[in-house]
């Protein structure tokens, strides 16, 4: 039982140990990120960088800023996104188009509803976000590939924009609210 918890203490810290975390600012640029389980350090399905090593983007919002993930490469992956250990979300559902690809244009990527893709509205406060692939795009004889390519981008929302976004937020909660009162 002993050498069991040391084995998992000491994969846990190989793998720390080879996270690489990447700061970056709300100016809506693209940040990619790799998944392939077959060169990952740790063999999994985590975000890795070029090294191969564990994935996050880390980056400190003083008002509200919108993350965008988007899948490029062959359209049919999703993911699921964490800050830290909460998870924030998924991505939407894809559609397989093997072999066609976007390669890494990011903006076609997401402009086309065959990839996935998805927005997170974040508040103030300080971020690790990293990615898990939970969906992989299917070969032509339809086995999952369980690599890809995607990225990240985080873009400031203005202070009134982020207060309208709130308030409609607060609105609709509101009359969904009225509206289950009324139907009772």
């Amino acid at each position: 039982m002993i050498k069991k918890s040391v084995l998992a203490v000491a994969l846990l810290s190989a793998i720390c140990t080879q996270a690489e975390a990447i700061t970056i600012s709300a100016d809506g640029a693209w940040h990619a990120f790799d998944v392939d389980n077959s060169v990952s350090n740790s063999g999994g399905l985590e975000w890795i960088d070029l090294d191969n090593n564990s994935l996050s983007f880390d980056f400190t919002l003083t008002g509200s800023a919108i993350l965008r993930v988007v899948d490029a490469g062959f359209a049919g992956d999703r993911f699921k996104i964490f800050n830290t250990a909460s998870v924030l979300g998924e991505t939407s559902a894809a559609v397989n188009n093997y072999p066609t690809s976007v390669y890494s244009d990011f903006d076609l990527a997401y402009a086309s509803s065959d990839y996935s893709r998805g927005e997170f509205l974040l508040g103030a406060g300080s971020y690790q976000i990293s990615g898990l692939l939970i969906q992989s795009a299917l070969d032509d004889t339809s086995a999952e590939i369980n690599a890809t390519i995607g990225a990240v981008s985080l873009t400031a929302v203005p202070l009134p924009a982020a207060a309208g976004l709130y308030a409609a937020g607060a609105g609709l909660m509101g009359l969904v609210s009225r509206r289950r009162k009324s139907t009772k």
